[in-house]
Order: C-alpha cells, then sequence, then structure tokens
C-alpha cells in the first residue's frame, strides 16, 4: 500500500534530488496519505486536545462573540461564519447548539480538508474543503489551524541556510543551503545552529481571510511567540510532533504518521497588517462571558442536583472546562490575535 514516505521519496527524486522542508512538511501531513488526509484527528479518541475537545464551553463562548459581532455591525441579514480547520465539526456542534441570537441571519461554514473528517460534520453546517473565495460579511475563526501550515526552515551556520530534506539509505535527512531570498524576518546576529521557521503559507493565509471578509473580523487562537525567541531557544521547544496524546518521533521520521506543529511566529503575523487585538486565550474568554457561564452553570446545577437531567450534567462541567480553557500554564496561555473590519 502507498504511503507519506513513498509520496515523498517521489518528489525528492522529481525534484532531482531534494525537496525544501516546507514542501516535506506539507506532503507528510496533506497529500493523499498524509497525516491529516487519513488518521490524524483532534479528540480525546484522536492524537491531541485543543480547545473545542475540552467541552461545549469553548463553543458557546464563541457563539457569545459572534452574536456581539452581529450585533456591532448592525445586525445584517446575512451573516457568515467560517469555522477554519473545522476537524471532526466539534466546534461547529457546540457553536449550533448554543443559543444565537443571529441564528436566523447565520451561515455556518465548516471547512476542513480531511475527507473523513468532513464526513463527521453535523448536517446543519455548509461543509467543504476550501475556504470561500467571495467576500462576506461576518467572522472568520481559527484554532489551532495556523501552527500546522508548513513553513521554511532557516539554520543559522554562520550565515543563514534554508533546510531542504534528501533521501539516504532509505532515510530522509537535512541538508543545509544558501538561499537568494533570505527572509528579513531572520534574526541578524543569532548563534551558530539557531532554527526559526518562516511561515509563509500562514501569512498568506491570514492575507486571503482579510480579503475575504468585507466586513466583520479575522480571529486566530494560538500558541506563539516570535521569531526572536525562537531563534534563542532549542528547537524542540518550538517545533513538535504527536500521535495519539504523545510527543511524536524526529520530525522527519516516520512521515504521514504523525503531527508536525510549530509556535506561531506572532512578529511574523503582524508584518502583514498590524491586529486590532492581541490577548491571551484565557482573557478573550473572560472578556466574551466566561465567567457569567460558569456562574449560571453552577446556579443551574445547585438547582438540579437532587434529580439531575442531561442539561444539569453539562451545567456542573463548566466549571472544570473554564479551569481547563483558562489555564495559565496551558490553553489559556494561547494567544488570540484579532483583526476587524468595520
Amino acid at each position: 500500500m502507498p504511503s507519506s514516505a513513498e509520496e515523498i521519496s517521489a518528489a525528492i527524486n522529481a525534484a532531482g534530488g531534494s525537496i525544501s522542508y516546507e514542501r516535506f512538511m506539507t506532503l507528510a501531513l496533506y497529500s493523499k496519505h498524509g497525516f491529516y488526509t487519513n488518521t490524524g484527528q483532534a479528540g480525546r479518541r484522536g492524537d491531541f486536545i485543543t480547545s473545542p475537545e475540552v467541552g461545549p464551553l469553548f463553543g458557546t463562548v464563541l457563539a457569545r462573540a459572534i452574536d456581539a459581532r452581529w450585533n456591532e455591525l448592525g445586525c445584517p441579514k446575512k451573516f457568515t461564519v467560517v469555522d477554519a480547520g473545522a476537524g471532526p465539526g466539534t466546534l461547529a456542534r457546540s457553536v449550533n447548539s448554543a443559543q444565537l441570537k443571529c441564528r436566523d441571519a447565520l451561515r455556518y461554514v465548516a471547512v476542513e480538508y480531511s475527507v473523513s473528517q468532513r464526513a463527521l460534520h453535523p448536517k446543519e453546517v455548509n461543509s467543504q474543503a476550501e475556504m470561500p473565495t467571495d467576500p462576506f460579511v461576518g467572522l472568520i475563526f481559527a484554532n489551532e489551524l495556523l501552527d500546522n501550515l508548513a513553513f521554511r526552515l532557516f539554520v543559522f551556520d554562520r550565515i543563514w541556510k534554508e533546510a531542504f530534506v534528501v533521501e539516504q539509505n532509505g532515510r530522509f535527512m537535512e541538508v543545509l543551503r544558501t538561499v537568494s531570498d533570505t527572509p528579513e524576518c531572520l534574526p541578524p546576529t543569532p548563534q551558530h545552529g539557531a532554527r526559526v521557521p518562516v511561515q509563509q503559507q500562514a501569512q498568506q493565509w491570514i492575507t486571503s481571510a482579510l480579503q475575504s471578509v468585507s466586513h466583520g473580523s479575522v480571529i486566530v487562537f494560538d500558541y506563539c511567540m516570535t521569531t526572536d525567541v525562537a531563534a534563542s531557544r532549542p528547537w524542540r521547544d518550538w517545533l513538535r510532533t504527536y500521535r495519539q496524546h504523545e510527543s511524536g518521533a524526529h520530525y522527519l521520521r516516520q512521515p504521514g504518521e504523525q503531527d508536525i506543529t510549530t509556535h506561531v511566529m506572532l512578529d511574523q503575523m503582524r508584518l502583514l497588517n498590524e491586529p486590532t487585538r492581541i490577548s491571551s486565550q484565557a482573557d478573550w474568554l473572560v472578556n466574551h462571558g466566561i465567567n457569567e457561564l460558569v456562574d449560571e452553570g453552577r446556579f443551574y446545577w445547585e438547582a438540579h442536583a437532587s434529580m439531575p437531567n442531561l442539561e444539569a450534567m453539562l451545567m456542573r462541567s463548566r466549571v472544570r472546562e473554564s479551569e481547563a480553557l483558562c489555564a495559565p500554564d496551558g490553553l489559556g496561555n494561547f494567544t488570540v490575535i484579532e483583526w476587524s473590519t468595520p
């Protein structure tokens, strides 16, 4: 049976003996036999847990943010919400289960590359593989999407060089090469061996997203740092692999069988268009009413604890979910980047 490794081998041969690390990562994650094309999935039975999988509270808070933005824009009759990197549709279910004031105006678009995960999307959403291209009024939301977009990898060896991938004796190996288009975002005086990701695909995604929203917002949730900080730290601090909730192998090993992810370089994203707001996930959730929702859940549980129903159990879980979503050493420390247009 063909594999992602075989696809990468074929690409290396077709390119004359090497491909960029960016190309390697794209094939490892998104080729016909790539990780996200086949087995990769968020959730407790998947490979990693993201905020929507903690429970429905995250989606309920997002629903409040959606209504607030809809109201700020004058309650338009057509309001589109794009859930980019929707996975199996966990967030879509939570948002659509909330009491949305804009429901009659809402068109919820769940964008997911994987055919198998799109098959799990709820029927009430528009499920598709690609981002919408026509401008719309509304909101684009991306939770832990940019960290999975392939990037160019640069290493400082007296000068900045780009990492390419070759195959030797059946193993994928890294070679460094001088390139003519060295990005300006690279630190000028790093230590020898410093490594940084150059996230041009993430930049292109943001540019396209901003062009799609004629009025509204683009909101990105992800773990972030800056290029200078990445250059000063061991690469394992910002370039990681995961499989079934555990750390995976080296990023050149087992392509197609493990997730490859990196911190989003905040300074590189800010080069495109200065964000309207930058905050931590914990602060963003508090600003959009998570504490009120937790209090509501606590009161509901107290009123129904003697004869609890499913709704009461869900309400009680809000306390635990809030603690996980706002944890300062975990999800709460994620960065929220917002770009808004009037």
